[in-house]
């Protein structure tokens, strides 16, 4: 047994639990999970049943039990759990406590250097850049991705091996009394101090205060780095006894202001910044292959901790030279022959690769699940224990198809058996040898260090695309649908609305991700939808708002459940059932729309009568739900005609479905619904347009994530004097001389002809210009007078800093409109930070 794990009776010790053991209590645990989603250890593992608003762990216990696990850490005991005989049970008040605390006595078994990072910016970038440049020297471990918050750092904590000799890890907080508990758990020996910024000022007193609290990371550090520049930390620091007499290293852009690093030139060249500093007297330079102020930022962090490690800064120099962008997010794009590409090129760590593997599993569109993997660099762990453990995931992920590109794969190969592989020295041998066409109707996840240039293959794989693209932030799409899933009770079952292509959004992408997360029902306009659904692998129930007469056969060959909203439709379902020979002891779900006021479609008060009895006259149609369709619920002026539909759907709905023996599902609720209505939640709501960060006034808009962006790029700049034309119909005359940008998104791509004119703008480079002259088919012209654009830059149609209701206003109409309308022709890229 390894000594730096607690066995399951020690935890219950520390955490002072009551403790429910049936003999297991020396089993030594390995992993800490807390997403029921991500097991992959189950002996070894200690499920946290952790409480917050918007899930409750305790509801994922008894699955867990099926799937191997035995040791549940909770806050009570539920009565299913006394069917699990042979489970171990540490009932605590508090299981996020707990799980601190746990963290915190393993990181007390260490003694090695650990760098706690905090700030409003680059803590993430830091971190991957200082790892990189310890890896020659380090086995470092590290947060992984950006797991900084109060559950995320005690799993990061948690990672640290008896083989690490650093560690880093980032620590988040986003309201007072946060840090307190996270410094127990990290107990850094260096601190950096990023920046200070706006995020999460809602919840702090002033700006005075966010700094107190974060410095509150580095009470017991040796040494705090931070940018003297920053005067609000700088300042805060000098008033605090403890820190001021601490020791510190300090850096400044600025030859005026006293630091450790002061930079006293600064030049931006073709490869980067170019630097030179004074530190100790001497003259130091440095060349930093970024030219952006924030990426100048991170590496001065950076080479300041060097220093202050030690390290000559000829050593500093050339290792700074290879720094790589980080990209923090995971991206699936279209591929060729059917294909599907994720890249995760963010870290080569065995825990981000857990998660990356995990997103790959949890795609449907492709039965076949590839994966193209390099080395795995700066683990601190030997080759045969860390490649066995990576074939161990895949065997019990059932991943199809292994590509390891490196030397060290190539010698571990024979550690991946029930798997069929290949393995490359290098990415130019892989390029060499394997063709594009070699791949088809399969979903590959590219997981690559760096250093083998791993874009190389995504640009072989990737679908050439159109550059107006619409990508879509899978974070936020969740993030958005937790925050509505708080607001309703845990026994309220969510339905999605997936009709009109997920509001534009994409389809089975969206279901996936929703199904991934434990969405109840997922709805869709027509058979199709549900038809393309259904074989891109999504499993849970559909829901078909207009089955029409010649798509009903369908609706049941693919096990979709159909809307009967009159008796033509209930005659049309019926006679599908005939032709199909669905015999009376088989039954098909059906979900019954009831017209409380909408008037559009539904049952009437007057057809329940009839309606019930036909229902019973055929057993084969099982009643799943009865639901209604609010017509002003968003609109408060109107709230006495909402309740007036709400109370005519109880009563109707009451007498429908106490005419069966069996339970039936009631909805009425959409978003608007959900937030102003929480009284009249039933058993079901429907969620729609506030999934993607829609919200219908501007408080709900604020606690909700921008999840659409719909971007182009400048294809031309060109420079027009005074009085010249722009466009068809000359329809935009020069009163001055102008820089024009062509950018390449159209009427044909979505954007509306009503925006040219300037009527509508685009974002470049963070400054809002004019559409000018008539939108054409597949480009328009914008006003790029004053602008420092270049041919390539970026152009943001809409997104978080492009609100999309600006342009719904714009045109006097509605955010549904504008999503729904942008072109299938335009690509939408999927991405998760």
């Amino acid at each position: 047994m390894d000594s730096i794990y607690f066995t399951i009776a020690e935890i219950a010790l520390l955490i002072k639990a009551d403790f429910f053991s049936v003999g297991k209590d020396q089993e030594q645990i390995f992993q800490l999970l807390t997403d029921s989603r991500r097991l992959e250890d189950a002996p070894n593992t200690l499920f946290v049943a952790l409480v917050t608003k918007k899930n409750d762990g305790h509801k994922y216990v008894v699955s867990l039990y099926q799937q191997g696990v035995r040791h549940f850490l909770v806050s009570q005991m539920l009565p299913e759990f006394e069917h699990l005989k042979d489970a171990d049970f540490l009932k605590v008040s508090d299981t996020l406590v707990a799980l601190q605390t746990i963290a915190a006595k393993h990181r007390e078994k260490f003694h090695i250097p650990v760098l706690g990072i905090t700030g409003s910016n680059g803590k993430t970038i830091i971190k991957e850049w200082i790892a990189s440049l310890l890896e020659e020297d380090k086995k470092v471990v590290k947060s992984p991705k950006s797991y900084n918050s109060q559950v995320g750092v005690p799993l990061s904590v948690w990672e640290i091996k008896s083989e690490n000799d650093f560690a880093i890890f980032e620590a988040g907080i986003s309201e007072p009394e946060e840090m307190e508990k996270l410094v127990r758990i990290i107990q850094p020996t260096i601190g950096i101090f990023t920046n200070i910024g706006s995020a999460h000022d809602e919840y702090f007193l002033n700006l005075n205060q966010k700094v107190a609290e974060k410095l509150k990371l580095f009470s017991n550090v040796q040494l705090l780095i931070y940018c003297a520049d920053h005067f609000e930390i700088k300042d805060k620091i000098y008033v605090v006894d403890h820190l001021r007499q601490m020791k510190s290293f300090t850096w400044s852009l600025s030859t005026k202001i006293p630091a450790d690093l002061n930079v006293i030139e600064n030049s931006i060249e073709i490869d980067g910044f170019h630097l030179k500093a004074m530190y100790h007297g001497k003259e130091l330079l440095m060349e930093i292959p970024f030219s952006d102020q924030a990426s100048l930022e991170n590496t001065m962090h950076c080479w300041a901790f060097m220093l202050s490690q030690g390290y000559d800064n000829e050593v500093i120099r050339s290792r700074m030279k290879k720094l790589q962008p980080v990209e923090m997010r995971m991206e699936m794009k279209e591929g060729v022959n059917h294909c599907f590409i994720i890249n995760d090129s963010y870290s080569s760590d065995l825990k981000s690769f857990a998660m990356a593997v995990d997103f790959l599993c949890n795609q449907k569109q492709n039965k076949k699940k590839c994966l193209i993997l390099s080395d795995i660099l700066q683990s601190g762990r030997s080759e045969e224990e860390l490649y066995a453990e990576i074939a161990e995931i895949l065997r019990k992920k059932k991943i199809d198809f292994l590509i390891g590109i490196g030397p060290a794969l190539l010698r571990q190969e024979y550690k991946f058996v029930e798997i069929e592989k290949h393995f490359y020295l290098d990415t130019e041998t892989f390029l060499k040898q394997v063709e594009a066409e070699d791949f088809s109707h399969e979903t590959v996840l590219l997981k690559g260090a760096r250093l083998f240039e791993f874009e190389k293959i995504g640009a072989l794989l990737q679908k050439k695309v159109h550059e107006t693209v619409m990508e879509i932030n899978m974070n936020a799409l969740i993030h958005n649908f937790d925050y509505f899933r708080s607001l309703i009770k845990p026994s309220t079952r969510i339905m999605i609305m997936g009709k009109a292509f997920s509001y534009g959004n994409g389809s089975h992408e969206i279901a996936a991700s929703l199904e991934f997360h434990r969405s109840d029902y997922i709805t869709v306009a027509y058979p199709d939808e549900g038809v393309t659904l259904r074989k891109n692998g999504i499993t849970i129930p559909i829901m078909v708002m207009n089955p029409e007469e010649q798509g009903m056969d369908k609706v049941l060959r693919f096990n979709l459940e159909p809307e009967i909203y009159s008796f033509y439709m209930l005659n049309v379902l019926r006679k599908s059932l005939n032709t199909l020979k669905i015999k009376e002891d088989q039954q098909v779900y059906i979900h019954i729309k009831l017209d409380t006021g909408m008037h559009r479609l539904g049952f009437e008060s007057a057809d329940l009568p009839l309606l019930i009895s036909e229902l019973q006259k055929d057993t084969r149609c099982h009643v799943r739900s009865v639901f209604t369709h609010l017509a002003t619920a968003d609109d408060a002026s109107m709230d006495k005609y909402t309740l007036a539909q709400l109370q005519k759907f109880t009563d109707m709905s009451k007498e429908l479905t106490e005419a069966f023996s069996y339970p039936i599902l009631r909805h009425a609720l959409n978003t608007a619904g959900i937030c102003r209505f929480p009284d009249y939640q039933f058993d079901m709501v429907r969620l729609g347009i506030g999934l993607y960060g829609v919200g219908f006034d501007k408080e709900v808009q604020t606690k909700l994530e921008t999840v659409s962006t719909l971007k182009t790029v400048i294809a031309q700049i060109r420079h027009i004097a005074a009085g010249e034309a722009v466009g068809y119909n000359r329809q935009y005359i020069a009163d001055s001389d102008k820089t024009i940008g062509v950018i390449g998104i159209g009427y044909a791509d979505g954007l509306n002809r009503h925006l040219g004119n300037g009527r509508g703008c685009v974002l470049v480079r963070g400054c809002k210009v004019p559409i000018i002259g008539n939108i054409c088919m597949d480009m328009c012209m914008v006003d790029l007078t004053g602008v420092p654009a270049q041919e390539k830059d970026e152009v943001i149609i809409f997104g978080q800093e492009m609100p999309i209701s600006e342009i719904a206003n714009t045109l006097n109409t509605i955010s549904y409109e504008v999503l729904t309308g942008i072109s299938p022709r335009v690509k939408r890229v999927y991405y998760q930070e």
